[in-house]
Parts: structure tokens; C-alpha cells; sequence
């Protein structure tokens, strides 16, 4: 994957001191680098059999849905607790900076589908290892992972072996 993080800001002591965010939207400003953002997400899963793309609410949002489309599948929005009108499946987790919630409707995915994660920044990963209970809860089996950028030395990439992570 092409190196982005000349586009991506960094935020000192946001949400909270200590927390170093990474802000995409210099990178979201620029068509050319989301244009290969998006091809270079689709690129190893391309050949795979993958029969959905989960993103995860907001920021993977704005790939995951792009990454469906290339990819010719469904889309299954990820979102944070409370947010959907239907049914729901449900699993909390915590963050670097606190505890959170993660939901999807629960006839979102078939038992046995080949569901890809996309989300934006790979941290401590557990975000998206909480995702991938959700969705594993809901029978689903994961085709990978894809992030755009892997901050390395918080080492989350660690929670994904066994899986597929780009």
C-alpha cells in the first residue's frame, strides 16, 4: 500500500491528553491520493471471495463503502450504540482512552459470509477486534482486514493473526 502519512495531520491531546489523533481529512481533500486509497484497499482482496464490506462507524465509512463498490458487494455499517432502528447484536470493548460500544442489525449478514473489515487507522485494534466479534457472532467468517494507515509501534496489528490484515 502507498505511504499516505505526509496527508495525514496529527492532533496532539486529542480526544485527551496523551492521545495523538490522526486527522485524515487533508488526505480526504485530495482526490488523486483517496482514488489510490481505495485501489490499494481493494487490490489484495480483489481475487478473494469477500460477500460484504463491514466498515466501521465514521471515519471507515468513507472507504468501506467505496471498497464495496469496487469490490461489486454489499455494505454493512458498523455504528456505535443506540444509532440503528432494527434489531441489533451488540459487544462493548475498550478503547486507549476509554469504553465503547459497537452494534449491527442482526439479520445484516448471512451465517457463512465472507465479510471484510475496512476502517481507517489500525491503533491498539480494538475497535476492530470488537467488529470482528460482532460480525462473527452474526456467523459471519472474516475474509481480512484492511486499514489505511497501521500505527506499528502500538503494536494492535498483533491481535489479527490467523486473519488477513492489510
Amino acid at each position: 500500500m502507498t505511504n499516505y502519512k505526509s496527508l495525514i495531520r496529527e492532533i496532539p491531546d486529542f480526544p485527551k491528553a496523551g492521545i495523538s489523533f490522526k486527522d485524515i481529512t487533508p488526505l480526504l481533500a485530495n482526490p488523486a491520493a483517496v482514488t489510490q486509497v481505495i485501489k490499494d484497499m481493494v487490490e489484495p482482496f480483489k481475487d478473494d471471495r469477500v460477500d460484504c464490506v463491514a466498515a466501521i462507524e465514521a471515519r471507515g465509512y468513507i472507504f468501506g463503502a467505496s471498497v464495496a463498490y469496487e469490490l461489486g458487494v454489499g455494505f454493512v455499517p458498523i455504528r456505535k450504540a443506540g444509532k440503528l432502528p432494527a434489531e441489533t447484536v451488540r459487544v462493548d470493548y475498550s478503547l486507549e482512552y476509554g469504553t465503547a460500544s459497537l452494534e449491527a442489525h442482526v439479520d445484516a449478514i448471512g451465517i457463512g459470509q465472507r465479510i471484510l473489515v475496512v476502517d481507517d487507522i489500525l491503533a491498539t485494534g480494538g475497535t476492530i477486534v470488537a467488529t470482528i466479534k460482532l460480525l462473527e457472532q452474526l456467523g459471519a467468517v472474516i475474509a481480512g482486514v484492511v486499514v489505511l494507515g497501521n500505527l506499528t509501534e502500538l503494536e494492535g496489528y498483533k491481535n489479527f493473526e490467523g486473519y488477513k490484515l492489510i
